[in-house]
């Protein structure tokens, strides 16, 4: 009886001892990059874990280079979805390597491969008891002469937006609040939140560097704040556990 009690009591312990897993899935801008003690790139993703308690655990699967097309076709995601369980989140933001026509291997058109990718993320989360969360891609730095920001995304946010909308799925417009970062820093301070440097300014590059896409440590924790306030603004339900792990 004593060791009946003892089993029943450890199986109680490690069933509440469970953490969440918030899995992230996505390309450069979220990856986690090599070396981050001396590189300046990082993905907001990267950064996320901070934000959290300890029942949270960030598993940053977003890879550089990915489109939901490849991310599929390379199994990525077949490997997540086998260790979903219930409770579990799936950050989702995809788009910038989607949009490149000129590689079969990741274009997919916004309207049609491109949504139902998203939407094939959206519904074997939930087969899992997962919860899917969808975000619009990272604004790019790309000010014109006059100081505007112009958007390089096309439909892609779009059909992110009208997904999440049909599907009742939670919701980020990253792009709209990156948008909004971009601008508060202006066309030549928001340099820092990216990684613009002249030949051997930072150890870690020998050449000039102007990446307006991806991001400086900066930029990547300004991003992954925003998420984390985007969280907690929420009135969605199902992120209502999600917002008390927020430290």
């Amino acid at each position: 009886m004593k060791k009946y009690i003892i089993l029943v009591f450890l199986i109680t312990t490690v069933s509440f001892a469970q953490k969440t897993t918030l899995y992230c899935i996505g390309d450069s801008t979220m990856a986690n990059k090599k070396d981050p003690d001396k590189n300046p790139e990082h993905g907001w993703a990267q950064v996320l874990q901070p934000f959290f308690k300890d029942d949270i655990v960030v598993v940053n699967k977003a890879v550089n280079g990915r489109s939901t097309k490849s991310f599929i076709a390379e199994k990525r995601w077949d490997s997540i979805y086998q260790k979903l369980k219930k409770g579990d989140y799936v950050f989702i933001e995809f788009g910038h390597n989607d949009e490149k026509i000129e590689d079969s291997t990741r274009y997919t058109n916004p309207h049609t491969a491109y949504r139902y990718n998203l939407i094939r993320f959206v519904l074997e989360s939930r087969e899992k008891g997962a919860i899917p969360i969808l975000l619009t891609s990272i604004a790019r730095r790309n000010f014109n002469e006059k100081g505007a920001l112009v958007p390089t995304h096309g439909d892609y946010p779009l059909e992110t937006r009208l997904v999440a909308q049909e599907y009742n799925v939670p919701f980020i417009d990253l792009e709209y609040y990156t948008e909004i970062l971009e601008q508060s820093y202006g066309p030549e301070k928001s340099k820092q939140l990216h990684l613009h440097f002249k030949a051997g300014e930072n150890a870690y590059y020998d050449k000039d560097k102007a990446d307006d896409t991806h991001l400086s440590l900066l930029g990547a924790k300004s991003i992954a704040k925003i998420v984390i306030d985007q969280i907690k603004v929420s009135n969605d339900i199902s992120l209502k556990l999600l917002k008390r792990e927020i430290k």
